[in-house]
This record gives structure tokens, C-alpha cells and sequence, in this order.
């Protein structure tokens, strides 16, 4: 799993963009949760987008590392945004109930 890290920072919020390239699957899951929280805590950001376009494959630790993210970036009165998932891995999204949560951001 590859993460590259971009922040945007304009007058009205910083968002922190993290796009993913790979399996996000549990051979990977606990690197990638500790690289998000690092992430998320020293950029104090409002506004995380997880940009899932070049993600092939997720399972359910997958989810929990989504799941986690959210819930730590609310605790910051934040909003997790989700991008770009392909049909695979959106319809998991899409089964599991995480769009009732954050955001979904349409091409």
C-alpha cells in the first residue's frame, strides 16, 4: 500500500487529501492506520479526503481503518470525505454503510 499526502490550505479550512494505491486488506491495515493518525494529527486538519481511486481491493480490516479514521477526525469536529472508489470497493462501501457517515465526493 502506497500513501501520498497532500495538504490544502485556503481561508476557510486546511483539508488533508491521502490517496492510496494498492490492497487495503489486512496485510496492511495497521502501517496505514498509524500513517492516517499521524497524518490527521499533525496537519490539525478539519477536512479529511481519502482518495480511494487506485485502490483495487479492500476488505473488512479495510472498513475498520475508514471506520477508525472517522471516527478520530469527528472527535476534531472534522468531516471524512471519501473519493474516487472504483465499483468494488464502492459497493462494499456502499453494503457496509459507511456513506451514512462520511462524505461522498462524485467525480
Amino acid at each position: 500500500m502506497q500513501v501520498k499526502t497532500h495538504l490544502s490550505e485556503n481561508m476557510a479550512t486546511k483539508q488533508l487529501v491521502m490517496s492510496l494505491t494498492g490492497e487495503l486488506d489486512h496485510h496492511c491495515a495497521e502501517k496505514l492506520r498509524l500513517k492516517l493518525d499521524s497524518e490527521i494529527k499533525k496537519t490539525n486538519c478539519k477536512e479529511f479526503i481519502l482518495d480511494l481511486a487506485n485502490v483495487s481491493f479492500m476488505d473488512s480490516s479495510g472498513l475498520g481503518v475508514i471506520l477508525g479514521r472517522y471516527k478520530l477526525i469527528t472527535q476534531k469536529d472534522g468531516t471524512l470525505y471519501i473519493k474516487g472508489a472504483n465499483r468494488n470497493v464502492d459497493r462494499i462501501l456502499r453494503m457496509s454503510g459507511i456513506y451514512s457517515l462520511a462524505q461522498k465526493i462524485e467525480h
